[in-house]
């Protein structure tokens, strides 16, 4: 079990969508929480309002890009809050537009927030963790990587979120002999208001923010998968709860494990199914010699 309770947590991307979620559920638990965030002013709206509730929050700029950032964001935490048990890389951003269509700088934005964003926030603290022999670390992911064949025109999303359940399923074999865990969150859909705000976050090594910040999304990318959208606030007990019992996965649609049967069970066993049959009647190829 980890225990969230009076301690110490950071949350990038925190001030909105799911992270400002955790941030007000982890609050409600008695941890004082750091808000890093990309726009100050939306991290400093989150820590007042816990702030103004009774609770302990500290607002921060950082931009989950640039390791420059993260690491003065990890020095003032740790100079006004102390040492982090808890840490949400949850900071993301997101593309409904065709490869072909995207430019370099759009690519790498998508590649560097959301995978580079959790890689480099994990380098950033986990040597104080381990030093510590504690910690929980949280990284949100999404079922567009679990699934990445599930919803079209999102191929840069879906590679950079895979490439998040990676990540955390290694580190994991890393550091659970530290006494440290790790949880990948996969929403499965939440009303974030990333579609809305998305361009907005753009930094400036990138283009910076978008003229037309809202993304614009294709019919076709839901019309097969209709899906039901929750409140931040609604699935960030459902988060807590998987932290509290070291799951290394937490999902937030039960009826979305048809579509895992259906990438997985059907397309995975089936060429499980081909090798098989292909040693049989071919046999295998002969091993490398040492």
């Amino acid at each position: 079990m980890t225990d969230i309770n009076n301690k110490t947590a950071v949350i990038t991307g925190g001030g909105t969508g799911i992270g400002r979620g955790l941030a007000l559920a982890l609050a409600r638990e008695g941890t004082t929480v750091a808000i890093a965030d990309i726009m100050i002013a939306n991290a400093q709206q989150v820590a007042d309002e816990i702030n103004g509730s009774g609770g302990r929050a500290l607002a921060l700029h950082c931009d989950v890009c640039d390791r420059a950032s993260i690491r003065a964001m990890k020095q003032a935490v740790n100079t006004e809050l102390g040492e982090v048990q808890l840490l949400f890389a949850n900071a993301g951003a997101t593309s409904f537009d065709p490869l072909v269509e995207m430019t370099d700088d759009d690519v790498d934005w998508i590649v560097q927030v959301n995978l580079m964003g959790v890689m480099n926030t994990i380098r950033a603290f986990l040597p104080d963790m381990i030093a510590a022999g504690i910690g929980h670390i949280t990284a949100t992911a999404s079922m567009a990587g679990l699934l990445p064949g599930w919803v079209p025109q999102h191929v840069v999303y879906s590679a950079a979120k895979m490439g998040i359940i990676g990540l955390m399923m290694n580190r994991a074999m890393e550091i659970n002999a530290h006494g440290i865990h790790t949880t990948t969150y996969c929403p499965g859909g939440v009303k974030s208001g990333m579609k809305e705000r998305n361009g907005l976050y753009r930094p400036p090594q990138f283009g910076g923010p978008q003229p037309q910040a809202a993304v614009q999304v294709p019919e076709k990318s839901f019309k097969d998968n209709p899906l039901k959208f929750y409140t931040p606030e609604g699935v960030a007990p459902m988060v807590l709860a998987a932290v509290r019992n070291n799951r290394p996965f937490v999902f937030d649609h039960a009826e979305q494990r048809q579509a895992f049967r259906d990438t997985y069970s059907s397309v995975i066993e089936a060429c499980f199914d081909d090798i098989e049959r292909y040693e049989q009647e071919q046999g295998r190829p002969p091993l490398a010699e040492d």
